[in-house]
């Protein structure tokens, strides 16, 4: 940036610090316009650099983070405000740390925010200056690849300051990832390279980097390095005691059971003080990705046991240790049933002490802003696979050719990073990541077969690319130039000539590796420092899909399957922080797969309101665990884990303040003349009863309905027996408890679609319908069952929840959200704020859906159209707002299908 562009954004952060109140897009612009207008800058500032000035100071000043949330534990007794008074806590290390996050860019706002989250965390811990006996058990909850490593890395090193002497991180369950934990460790708080210590030559051991560079007094010790996990030889020659450390010792290990074997034999053999093999020092274990292994099916019921059991015998053995799990998906944590009588699954682990919820900064590129916000700009759709490369393949499978759109989103890959390094970004990395297959060797030929493309458009490049116009006469060339006029032609200063410059040394730098447990898989390497960046398609599939980072990531094609959410979100490595490149990002994806990351997105952000809301009630954890088990989506994690028993499954499922609709419906004549029959005697009842009808723009509005007439309606009505949140029974149970009261009166909605005059309308009683379009699933027609839109299980429409409203109520509900979570980027207030109204009545909503299918040949077996409800309920006040409902496993794998494991070829594995 030049000296002028440089005097500009220091004015305007000036004039936006003098400012109160948020600054939005719109107001640093606003700022940036005046100032080119006065005589300083006049004429010195085109409107491209300014434009480009605007984003960099949204990145670094327009950023801000909330708070999170806090769940505590009644016994809950802060201690960190005295301490700091009584000058007991240094500040030696979250000192450097808090410089290294402020000149790695981070804006003030994060860093201040982060400083007070960690402090919350820290706060809940034990205090380390308590000589008694104590354990702590509790959890963060993140998102998926917003910033939880440096959240915990922050807190280690405040807990450092506090008095911790050792602190063990448990991070993942492969190489891969471990190391990457381990370099992010050192640069935050060891401040050398762990990976040099070991060099036989003294002079290359010593290699100081991050928080090192500021201050080297201390160093910790670290019994791992960026080479090697933990190893009982190498530390017992550090060592004899860990008590003889006067700085603090820290371990890096991967959740495996062998290590934590080796680990617990060693404090063991060389802890052992005054007879007891308690260890005397204060230990703090941070468990990354909570939810995978420590208490999750994706290993054997005995590993489940092993890992777990070892991770308890680690805390045990000290006479005061906290235990902090950091996970984006938290349901499997959560889910642990304090009060199970399964060995495995007990109170042990559960995070009895507290909850915590952390806010993601308004920069975070996360699911509402990919699959809602913007969903046409970031997302394509994958409908080309099925011949090529189906979904659901063997461990075998052929790769002889590729699905066009995967080779188109390599090319789109190429381009952006072209762009990326016109916008002077060639120093910093750049990733793509290709996720299809739970089978290694499968991604072993789908990386050959990319490479053949990479080194395909390489050889064009390197002869053509440079001829100007006439190399649009390669084939090669020219498809890139198509995905540029797709993809990229109306951004500024991305010009195809200045593009087409670019590519060689785009395709000279770029590599094709395989990230996976096979021998063949190659280490995500991404170095500091170097001139040119990184630009790497990485194929994988498990271990791109836990906590592993991917750099720059700008492409992404995701090809699977499984319907569970802490799978979905943790697979989905796209989301995070794209600073001066998120305009440039696309998402390949099936169908399927974008309805339910938005579905996800909804359940994730209830959650978080849900913390929220036990914050202000002062709910202790079990409290909010209950009531997640009782959350309706949670019937989809609970088969994730106990899928493997065989056994029928009790779920406690609460409908309070929640939208249930008939998304499963037989696909069978005499059903769907029946309930369209249970249709036609509702409407006439309701019409019979006198209540007010209003007409809305969305159709026939009838207030005041007595509750009998919607439980006749009910018992005749039948959807899929596999969808159990319909289950005639349960709503039966869950609407006889409040009949009298809460659910006594409904408002009831005969929904007509907006459509042209031109659209046949359907006929209830005389109330005229035009019916809704929605998409049926393939597998699921096949299988006689109506999937009403896909894996995205809406019937509805945006804004029914509004309906049988009062603007008062409307506004008000607006309101509230806005002062309690300020104004959302997108403008799109959350639809669960309208049906959690207090005092509002339950919201029945009746229509017509005209199913589509794409299969030439399933259009046979449609129905032409089919009667389908949604019902709205209302919070509720009476205790005990559950419906226990018990479904078997083999039912929950029809409707979820199973979890996925990475497998290898036999011998292939680490």
């Amino acid at each position: 940036m030049n000296q002028i562009l440089s005097s500009l954004e220091g004015m305007t952060a000036m004039f936006m610090a003098s400012q109160q109140g948020p600054h939005t897009a719109q107001s640093i612009r606003d700022i940036i316009a005046q100032l080119r207008d006065t005589p300083m800058f006049s004429g010195k500032v085109s409107a491209d650099e300014a434009e480009d000035l605007a984003r960099l100071i949204e990145e670094k000043h327009g950023i801000s983070m909330g708070l999170g949330a806090i769940v505590d534990a009644e016994d809950f007794r802060p201690w960190l405000h005295d301490a700091k008074i009584n000058g007991e806590i240094g500040n030696f290390y979250w000192g450097r740390y808090r410089q290294l996050l402020s000149l790695q860019g981070l804006p003030k706002s994060v860093i201040d925010a982060t400083d007070e989250v960690t402090d919350r965390v820290l706060d809940r811990l034990g205090n380390p200056r308590n000589l008694n006996p104590w354990g702590r058990r509790g959890m963060v909850v993140g998102h998926v690849q917003s910033g939880k490593t440096a959240n915990y890395t922050g807190l280690i090193c405040k807990a450092a300051d506090a008095g911790y002497r050792l602190i063990v991180v448990i991070a993942g369950i492969h190489n891969n990832l471990r190391n990457q934990t381990q370099v992010r460790i050192d640069e935050g708080f060891i401040g050398r390279d762990t990976g040099r210590l070991a060099h036989a030559n003294k002079t290359q051991r010593q290699k100081i980097i991050g928080v090192g560079t500021f201050d080297q007094r201390e160093f910790p010790v670290s019994l791992t390095n960026t080479l090697r996990d933990f190893n009982k030889a190498t530390a017992t020659t550090n060592t004899s005691q860990i008590g003889q450390y006067n700085v603090p010792v820290v371990l890096v290990i991967k959740k495996n059971s062998s290590t934590l074997k080796n680990l617990l034999e060693w404090l063991k053999e060389h802890s052992v003080s005054q007879g007891s093999q308690m260890v005397q020092q204060p230990m703090l274990l941070i468990d990354d990705e909570a939810d995978n292994a420590s208490i999750n099916t994706a290993y054997s019921k005995e590993e489940i046991t092993r890992i777990n059991g070892q991770i308890r015998e680690l805390l045990s053995l000290f006479h005061r240790s906290c235990y902090v799990g950091y996970t984006a998906t938290p349901f499997a944590n959560i889910l642990i049933d304090p009060d199970t009588d399964d060995e495995t699954f007990k109170q042990d682990l559960f995070p009895r002490h507290f909850i915590i919820g952390l806010d993601a900064p308004s920069n975070y590129f996360g699911a509402q802003k990919v699959f809602i916000d913007a969903r046409i700009k970031h997302v394509r759709l994958i409908a080309d696979n099925e011949d090529i490369f189906p979904i659901k393949h063997k461990i075998n499978h052929s790769v002889d050719t590729l699905p066009e759109s995967l080779i188109d989103a390599v090319r789109a890959f190429l381009v952006a990073r072209a762009i990326r390094n016109i916008r002077g970004q060639q120093a910093s990395h750049a990733s793509m990541l290709v996720n299809v297959s739970r089978f290694t060797d499968v991604q072993g030929k789908l990386r050959s077969r990319i490479s053949d493309i990479v080194g395909r458009i390489r050889d064009a490049v390197t002869v053509d690319a440079g001829k100007g116009r006439a190399a649009l006469a390669n084939p090669e060339i020219a498809a890139l130039h198509r995905i540029w006029e797709t993809e990229y032609a109306d951004l500024e200063n991305a010009g195809w000539p200045a593009i087409q410059a670019r590519l060689h040394e785009v395709l000279i730098a770029a590599r094709v590796i395989e990230v996976n447990a096979s021998k063949r898989s190659e280490a995500l390497v991404y170095e500091k420092g170097s001139e040119h960046g990184v630009t790497v398609i990485a194929v994988g599939g498990f271990s791109l899909s836990r906590g592993l980072t991917l750099e720059g990531l700008t492409t992404s094609y995701f090809l699977r399957n499984s319907m569970m959410y802490d799978t979905l979100m943790q697979m989905g490595r796209w989301f995070g922080y794209r600073p001066g490149y998120e305009d440039l990002c696309r998402l390949w994806i099936p169908a399927d797969g974008v309805g339910w990351y938005s579905h996800i997105q909804e359940a994730m952000e209830d959650l978080q309101a849900q913390l929220k809301r036990m914050e202000l009630v002062k709910a202790t954890p079990e409290q909010f665990g209950l009531a997640v088990r009782s959350h309706p989506e949670t019937l989809i994690v609970t088969a994730r884990n106990k899928m493997g028993s065989g056994k029928e499954i009790p779920v406690r499922v609460g409908l309070a303040g929640r939208l249930v609709e008939t998304t499963r419906i037989k696909n069978d004549v005499g059903q769907l003349a029946r309930n369209r029959s249970a249709g036609t005697a509702l409407a006439k009842a309701i019409k019979a009863s006198g209540v007010s009808l209003e007409e809305r723009p969305r159709g026939h509005l009838f207030k005041g309905v007595s509750v009998e007439l919607i439980r006749n309606f009910l018992n005749i009505f039948r959807t899929d027996t596999a969808d159990p949140l319909t289950d005639p029974r349960l709503m039966g149970d869950y609407i006889e408890a409040r009949s009298a009261t809460e659910l006594k009166e409904w408002d009831v909605l005969f929904a007509s679609a907006q459509k042209e005059d031109s659209v046949d309308s359907l006929d209830l009683d005389g109330l005229r319908m035009k019916p809704f379009n929605r998409a049926v699933g393939l597998d699921n027609l096949k299988t006689g069952t109506l999937a009403i839109s896909g894996t995205s299980r809406r019937v509805g429409s945006p804004g029914d929840e509004r309906e049988g409203l009062t603007e008062d109520q409307i506004s008000a509900a607006k309101d509230n959200y806005i002062a309690a979570h300020g104004k959302p980027a997108s403008g799109t207030l959350p639809p669960r704020i309208f049906f959690e109204i207090e005092g509002r009545r339950p919201l029945m909503i009746l229509r017509f859906v005209r199913p589509e299918v794409g299969d030439e040949e399933l259009k046979q077996r449609l129905p032409e159209d089919v009667l389908a409800w949604g019902i709205y309920f209302p919070p509720s006040n009476i205790q005990g707002g559950t419906v226990d409902y018990v479904v078997n496993t083999i039912r929950m794998r029809e409707m979820f299908g199973e979890e996925e494991v990475e497998q290898e070829v036999p011998g292939d594995a680490e």
